[in-house]
C-alpha cells in the first residue's frame, strides 16, 4: 500500500471516528430526554447539559422556522462537504487532518439534519449569566478544524512570502 493510501485510510479513520464520538453523545443525551430524564443538569460550575434542537447552523446561527430556508441552509452544508471532499483528495499533512476534522463534524451534524430535521446541541458552556452559544461535539471539530485550517493557511502564505523574498 502507498504512503498516500495509507494517509488517507487513517485520515478516513478519522473521521469515522469523529463522526461515531458525536453519534454517541447525541445518541446519549437523547436516550436520557426519551427517557424521562430532564436533559438539563450542570457538570461544573461553568459547563452544564441542556438539549436544545437546532434548525440553524452551527452555533444555532441562522435558526429560522421556515422549511425552505432549512432546506437552503442543507443544501449549501451539503455542497461544501462535498468541496472539503475534494480538498481532502489534494491536501497533505496537517491540512489534511484539518480538513477531515471538519468532514467528520459536518457529516455528524448532517445526519441530524436529514434523521431528526433538526441537529440536537446540548453542551452549555457560560460564565455566571453569561451563556456561549449551545453546541454539540460535532461543532467542536468544525470549529477546531477551521482555526487550524485558517493557521496553516497563513502560516503557509507566509512561509511562500519569505521564499520568495529570498528569491529575490
Amino acid at each position: 500500500m502507498s504512503n498516500i493510501a495509507k494517509n488517507n485510510l487513517i485520515n478516513l479513520l478519522f473521521i469515522i471516528v469523529i463522526f461515531l464520538f458525536d453519534r454517541l453523545t447525541k445518541i446519549y443525551i437523547l436516550n436520557l430526554s426519551e427517557n424521562g430524564i430532564e436533559v438539563d443538569f450542570y457538570i461544573f460550575s461553568f459547563l452544564n447539559i441542556y438539549l436544545v434542537w437546532n434548525k440553524g447552523v452551527g452555533f444555532g446561527l441562522l435558526s429560522f422556522d421556515g422549511q425552505l430556508f432549512y432546506n437552503m441552509i442543507s443544501f449549501i452544508i451539503v455542497l461544501i462537504v462535498l468541496y472539503l471532499i475534494y480538498l481532502f483528495f489534494y491536501e497533505s499533512g496537517a491540512k489534511k487532518y484539518f480538513i477531515s476534522s471538519i468532514i467528520g463534524g459536518a457529516l455528524g451534524n448532517l445526519f441530524d439534519r436529514f434523521t431528526y430535521l433538526a441537529v440536537p446541541d446540548f453542551i452549555d458552556l457560560h460564565y455566571i449569566d453569561f451563556h456561549w452559544f449551545i453546541f454539540n461535539v460535532a461543532d467542536i471539530f468544525i470549529t477546531l478544524g477551521l482555526i487550524c485550517l485558517i493557521f496553516a493557511e497563513l502560516l503557509s502564505k507566509d512561509q511562500n512570502k519569505k521564499n520568495y523574498e529570498k528569491q529575490i
